[in-house]
């Protein structure tokens, strides 16, 4: 035989040579939890090893992810629940624990790139992405609220605002309320093909943001769906989204890639809090090395097309990526 794939294979540094994908802090994102108080660190008991942070810590938290070459944290707070109505109140707080995280974080770390939720679940009463009435989530009046959110977090300090509520034209809605508002270098991190997953049940516990009736597959995408996604990832991209994103990551792989095929700004995926789960609890009973499964899975985000990843593993890959060298 003259054709021999095999010699490609032979040697680590071969191997290394022939890699058609690579994986680098670069392409990394790190969600961050926030919670109100002082010297908290809690373990989120669906996601063991991932943790919410009392702001102070959180401070600690980014600095250090910014050292190990981290590029950019998505913030999430969790509100108490006295401060939840159905009108985003304190989504639009400016004193509100997002507004503090963004304003300390950033004063902290002025180079570490801040992404922040923009959604109205974590500070609804009713555990939903938007406002309800008569048992409907409304379209138009939840997208007011949400540009005036994504503004406040804009005047915070704020780098990318990222709305994953799944509304109809709330990108143009946040865009044209930044352009008015002077913030025209805020990015857009649009979450763009978000499904209607089960992956997501341990973030809502880290939240406390499990809807309170029903369930959001009025907004968020049938998993059935893929010419769907690339119809509202192309909507969000005419309306002025910077970086679009799939959300979950590994069953929606294919929608990665096809979305990848349709645009040209940076693509990204998310790895869900599932997926994290799913990892750790197959690896606490020895079904799988967990080091090889997270760098095996970064991998297949970056070979569907993915430009950058939101991931709960982002210190393990860093400290993988560095034993590996």
């Amino acid at each position: 035989m003259h054709i021999r794939p095999r010699r490609l294979r032979t040697t680590p540094a071969i191997r290394r040579m022939a890699n058609e994908h690579t994986i680098s802090t670069s392409n990394l994102i790190a969600p961050m939890f926030i919670i109100e108080g002082e010297q908290i660190k809690q373990e989120i008991d669906s996601m063991p090893g991932y943790f919410r942070f009392s702001l102070d810590l959180a401070v600690k938290e980014a600095s250090e992810l910014f050292e190990m070459g981290i590029p950019a944290v998505l913030l999430f707070v969790k509100a108490a629940d006295e401060l939840k109505d159905n009108k985003g109140t304190e989504a639009l707080n400016p004193n509100g624990l997002m507004q503090r995280s963004i304003r300390a974080i950033k004063d902290a770390v002025p180079e570490l790139c801040i992404m922040t939720d923009v959604a109205l679940d974590p500070f609804s009463s009713f555990g939903h992405d938007g406002i309800v009435e008569d048992g409907e989530i409304v379209n138009d009046a939840t997208v007011q609220v949400l540009a005036q959110m994504a503004v406040s977090h804009a005047a915070a300090g704020a780098d990318f605002v990222a709305p994953s509520d799944m509304m109809d034209g709330r990108v143009g809605a946040i865009r044209e309320a930044l352009e008015v508002s002077g913030f025209s270098n805020t990015g857009i991190m649009s979450y763009s093909a978000k499904y209607a997953s089960c992956f997501y049940g341990p973030f809502r516990d880290a939240l406390d943001s499990a809807p309170g009736f029903g369930d959001k597959k009025t907004y968020q995408m049938n998993p059935a769906n893929i010419r769907e996604a690339i119809r509202e990832t192309l909507l969000d991209v005419d309306e002025g989204a910077d970086i679009v994103m799939v959300k979950p990551g590994v069953p929606y792989l294919d929608v990665v890639r096809a979305v990848k095929e349709q645009v040209d700004i940076p693509v990204a995926a998310y790895h869900v809090s599932g997926e994290y789960a799913m990892i750790k609890a197959a690896s606490a009973r020895g079904w799988l090395n967990e080091d090889q499964a997270i760098m095996e899975t970064m991998l297949s985000f970056r070979r569907a097309g993915a430009d950058l990843i939101a991931t709960y593993f982002c210190k393990d890959i860093v400290r993988l990526l560095k034993n590996n060298k």
